[in-house]
């Protein structure tokens, strides 16, 4: 085996090969729908279909409902090796996953309006209280507006952060709520340089009624009520899942710059030198070591912190604040590694990787805006975990 290994496989025990597979045998599809991806700003249904098709948007659906329930480490691997064809598909895919997993953590009555009418539903959303929800009989009347909302052009379902309301005007609670796609609106706002076709639009709710049962209240810290004793997945802790699925992507962009630089620094000199061969020049080859030792601290740190998610979850354990805030810390730190690698592979192909021919233009745009998410915020993540380290009862942040 080369000393690459197989990647994602080689990092976890517990990874089910054949979703990897489904993925890596998707890749040639993907790779081909990029410049459709990135002119559309959304994906093309063709890529929506494959992956459909293929079972990768139903990673954390029960598999009472036809869903893999797979583990964090799975979840990781499999949107890790679809970005090595198409960033913003990893994105979706993992935005998509990740908000079926939150609904999944819902009561049975949730779980079956949702998935049990359409075993293909998808779940997008923002966990931000940017709406707000006022009680209304059996339920509440939600309004606002909630940015970023990756997938939202593919998803039937859309979960939003939300203020609740009291008698007082004032804020008593936050939560999320889950309205059908149906009952809101697309505000096109997604025009980036970067992850360009996730359609990470704006979602608009106007007075819409949520039912009681589609509301979870949120105390950020601590984790839901564990009410499917049975399925492990169900009980991984909240926060620290949410941050660390952002990794994903940026393992996968990593390694399709070193992927691509492997398969073609060979072929061509350095301008201004007496190299004709890039690979003769010891820059080449210190840089090209460095990214890869790099991808691989990196992923290394990812596979650690999903594999002590899916231990805690299969063990009823709750995480600690300071284990929570080392799975920010690893998160931010792999997601700057990965930036770093794919630094080094840019220098190493020089300026001819900025043509728009070129996919490590792509791969550089994707992952510089995909490490901005403020969740996987290494400065954030590294003062967080700081504090709790030393000690220091007052965080900076509600989000542990």
């Amino acid at each position: 085996m080369s000393v690459l290994g197989d990647f994602p496989l080689q990092y976890s025990p517990s990874i089910d090969a054949d979703l990897v597979r489904r993925a890596r045998e998707l890749g040639p599809l993907l790779t081909e729908q990029t410049v459709a991806a990135e002119r559309e700003r959304r994906l093309p249904e063709t890529s929506v279909a494959a992956l459909t098709e293929a079972g990768l948007f139903k990673l954390t659906v029960p598999r009472a409902y036809g869903g893999h329930q797979a583990n964090f480490a799975t979840f990781l691997a499999v949107n890790a090796e679809l970005a090595r064809s198409c960033g913003s598909t990893a994105w979706v895919s993992s935005l998509i996953n990740i908000c079926n997993w939150a609904v999944s953590l819902g009561p049975d009555e949730v779980r079956e309006e949702i998935f049990g009418t359409d075993p293909d539903a998808r779940v997008c959303g923002v966990l931000a209280p940017s709406g707000t929800a006022v009680r209304s009989g059996d339920g509440l009347v939600v309004s606002g507006s909630w940015g970023f909302a990756s997938g939202s052009l593919h998803a039937t379902w859309g979960m939003g952060g939300v203020q609740v309301l009291g008698e007082d005007g004032q804020v008593a609670e936050f939560g999320n709520v889950v309205m059908p796609m149906k009952e809101l609106t697309i505000k096109d706002t997604w025009h980036v340089a970067g992850m360009r076709g996730t359609g990470s639009n704006t979602l608009i709710a106007q007075e819409v009624f949520v039912p009681a049962r589609r509301y979870t209240p949120l105390a950020f810290g601590s984790d839901q009520p564990d009410l499917h004793p049975g399925e492990a997945l169900y009980r991984s802790s909240l926060v620290p899942s949410l941050a660390l699925i952002l990794a994903g992507p940026q393992l996968g962009l990593a390694r399709a710059a070193l992927d691509h630089t492997l398969a073609t620094i060979g072929k061509r000199g350095i301008s201004y030198t007496f190299y004709d061969h890039a690979i003769q020049a010891p820059a080449t080859q210190h840089h090209v070591a460095e990214a890869t030792e790099l991808i691989d601290t990196a992923a290394l740190h990812v596979f650690r912190s999903a594999t002590f998610i899916d231990q805690a979850a299969a063990e009823g354990r709750a995480l600690d604040v300071t284990e929570r805030l080392r799975v920010r810390m690893d998160t931010g730190y792999a997601i700057g590694r990965c930036r770093q690698a794919i630094d080094l592979l840019l220098d190493v192909n020089g300026a001819s990787s900025f043509a728009e021919s070129n996919p490590l233009q792509r791969i550089w745009r994707d992952s510089a805006t995909g490490a901005r998410h403020a969740i996987a915020s290494p400065t954030i993540s590294a003062e967080a975990y700081g504090r709790a380290l030393l000690g220091i009862q007052e965080q900076m942040t509600p989000v542990i």
